[in-house]
């Protein structure tokens, strides 16, 4: 045995040894190091494929992957991770198809099913989405995550009650208990959590980035920052700093900043400020949850705007009390909500998003010493064609900020 051999082959275990313990950056200069010595072979190619898609280095995985496919055409690991390295890419057709020859050679891999069924749920492709995930539950009945993802299907496909079911299987199995009770609660209306789980929002933003404007706007028909920019324009003033409160990929930005000398942004997922970022508007843009940014920043504002956002934000008292904590006096407050009936503070409804009703935001409005400057009922956005009432609030601060 060569001595660059044994130094590869020590290089590889080592490689193997940090990933398993998560350093995934020292593990992938290892397995680098023993390609150096032994090029092309295919374990470690897997290998450092895999750790790339944990380093979020998708176009890079998918390279040493192809290589590793092209030396060893039925190596099932390395195909498994192209395929997960192509959902990453938004290829779902293609992951789907590497998926498909996976399952013919570990036809009893439950994991793998699932996978598939994401893939199929991806491609709107709820029917076989849904025989995917039951095939997965077959093979492992306790498979958490595949009950979870059923459930999603169900709830798309209008069977809330067996949508429940799911997610209750889901709890009991262990996965996510956290979020599978938020998403039991939009559906039976019990429990009602505060707000939603921070890191589903960071997740499902973070992977809507890049089709989230071509979405909301021509899709879904999203009027929110233009109607809340039509009201702020009928106070007829200006502002000397602007505060996006959950600013997206900044659709606000345009129709906010000529009203203020300065806009800055906060927003909890980091693919969606690089998409404000580029906008070139912003002075300012933090990566944190509206509330901690609220509680922590020193910078003060004459107006807070924010559209669309409290429909992941269920109790609003910590938001008021942090936006009167930033607010300069007689500074603005403007935002959009889904309407909610008078009879509930708010509600948590099976779209996964929150309505407030309008008594429960006069309370906060008074409780927090604000004047109603304008309200006002329009549609945010449609869902299948209808349109979903919202409410229009613009607050002004009195008093001591």
């Amino acid at each position: 045995m060569s001595e660059s051999f044994e130094r590869a082959r020590d290089l590889f275990i080592d490689g193997v040894r940090l990933h398993e313990a998560g350093r995934f950056a020292e593990a992938e200069r290892q397995f680098e190091a023993s390609l150096a010595l032994l090029p092309g072979r295919p374990s470690t190619l897997a290998n450092l494929g895999a750790t790339r898609l944990k380093l979020g280095k998708a176009q890079e995985a998918l390279q040493v992957l192809d290589q590793a496919l092209t030396r060893e055409a039925d190596a099932v690991d390395a195909l498994q991770h192209r395929a997960l390295a192509l959902g990453m890419l938004g290829r779902h057709e293609d992951a789907l198809a590497d998926w498909s020859r996976v399952l013919a050679l570990r036809p009893a891999d439950a994991k793998a099913w699932l996978l598939q069924g994401e893939s199929l749920q991806e491609l709107e492709r709820l029917e076989a989405a849904l025989a995917s995930y039951d095939t997965a539950l077959a093979r492992d009945p306790a498979l958490g995550q595949a009950w979870s993802r059923r459930g999603g299907v169900l709830k798309d496909l209008g069977r809330f009650e067996q949508a429940a079911a799911a997610f209750q299987q889901a709890i009991d199995h262990g996965d996510a208990p956290e979020l599978n009770r938020y998403f039991l609660a939009s559906l039976n209306g019990r429990e009602q959590p505060a707000r939603t789980p921070l890191r589903y929002v960071e997740f499902l933003f973070d992977g809507y980035a890049d089709k989230f404007d071509e979405h909301l706007v021509q899709v879904l028909n999203y009027q929110a920052p233009r109607v809340l920019a039509a009201q702020l324009a009928s106070l007829g003033r200006t502002f000397s700093r602007a505060l996006d409160l959950g600013c997206g990929t900044g659709l606000c930005a345009a129709l906010v900043k000529p009203l203020a000398d300065v806009l800055d942004g906060v927003d909890l997922s980091a693919n969606m400020l690089a998409k404000a970022a580029s906008l070139g508007l912003y002075e300012g843009l933090v990566q944190d949850d509206i509330v901690h940014c609220l509680e922590t920043t020193r910078q003060r504002y004459e107006l807070v705007v924010s559209a669309d956002v409290f429909i992941y934000v269920g109790a609003l008292e910590d938001v008021f009390d942090g936006v009167s904590r930033v607010l300069e006096p007689g500074g603005s407050f403007c935002f959009s909500v889904e309407l909610a009936p008078d009879d509930r503070d708010f509600v948590l409804r099976p779209s996964q998003r929150y309505a407030h009703s309008e008594r429960y935001l006069r309370a906060l409005a008074l409780r927090h010493g604000f004047e109603i400057q304008a309200i006002s009922r329009a549609p945010i956005r449609e869902d299948q064609r209808e349109p979903i009432p919202g409410l229009y609030v613009c607050l002004q601060a009195v008093g001591t900020a």
